[in-house]
């Protein structure tokens, strides 16, 4: 991270201070880590404390919508309902849906049933039975800024077995939001959600993991769950990322609907979670930013 800044320039943050003042010692702590070979965030990767904010004014909307769904989701009602709900509600707050139109994608919200691992297109000919399992993937732009979380829900009376895949999966968020610290690195969070997920049985999606967000809806760094301690990107304050591991009863293995371009299924057919929050990196440890 090489800088053609003064120590008596403005900081690059934008803070009005001088750079000696304000983030000289904490670019020189990243340098130091980049010298020894490891992946480090750029500034553009660092959010200032005006954009913090505005992200968090678009999660509040993202989670209030969420809760919208989570007050009215039941037996019998379509995926295309559950679209028609974070539309209205999201737009009814001043924001936009982040995934309508997105690259292509037809709806404001991801609904994934059952062996759905991801992507999931919302459809007036897909109704909700008793013993279902839904990820609702909800993401929000807000005067520019974007929040993302996503949660799951059990339609009726779902087995004990899927049962325990949805809380397991909830619980390794909390297994790996303990090894979220600043200088830490992404790979001691992934290590931490794949071995408590392979210790219960189950098995970790590899080619699609979570990302940077805020200032744009997808944004660097991946962050993988099938990580080793140690490696991935440097952990430093300001840094803001989803953790959203997609945990499947059985194999790992997975593919994309051919139709449509989109949704992924487990190979095996077997029934897949996934829960997904928004964090920010503080000087620390973290905040959740939408969920």
């Amino acid at each position: 991270m090489s800088l053609k800044i003064g120590r008596n320039d403005d900081c690059w943050c934008g803070s009005g201070l001088k750079y000696k003042k304000c983030h000289y010692n904490f670019d020189m702590k990243i340098e130091s880590f980049a010298r020894e070979g490891h992946e480090v965030p750029t500034h553009d990767l660092i959010k200032t404390p005006e954009e913090i904010e505005a992200i968090k004014e678009s999660a509040k909307v993202n989670i209030a919508v969420l809760d919208y769904v989570a007050e009215h989701i039941r037996e019998g009602i379509t995926t295309e309902e559950i679209d028609q709900w974070v539309y209205n509600e999201t737009v009814k707050r001043g924001a936009i849906p982040a995934t309508l139109d997105y690259e292509g994608f037809p709806k404001s919200v991801c609904t994934s049933l059952n062996d759905e691992v991801c992507h999931g297109i919302p459809s007036d000919k897909v109704v909700l039975k008793d013993g279902d399992i839904i990820n609702v993937d909800c993401s929000t732009i807000l005067h520019g800024y974007f929040s993302d979380s996503s949660r799951m829900f059990c339609i009726g009376n779902v087995s004990e077995e899927k049962r325990r895949l949805v809380e397991i999966t909830k619980q390794s968020l909390e297994v790996g939001l303990k090894e979220v610290k600043p200088w830490g690195f992404l790979g001691d969070m992934g290590q931490a959600i794949n071995d408590f997920a392979k210790e219960n049985g189950y098995s970790v999606v590899r080619e699609i993991g979570g990302h940077g967000v805020g200032i744009e809806f997808h944004e660097e760094p991946w962050v993988s769950y099938v990580s080793k301690r140690g490696t991935e990107m440097l952990m430093v304050p300001g840094m803001m990322f989803t953790i959203e591991p997609m945990i499947n009863m059985g194999k790992a293995d997975i593919y994309e609907d051919e139709d449509n371009g989109w949704t992924i299924y487990t190979r095996d057919g077997k029934p897949s979670a996934q829960w997904e929050i928004q964090i920010l990196i503080t000087e620390t440890g973290y905040e959740i930013i939408s969920y």
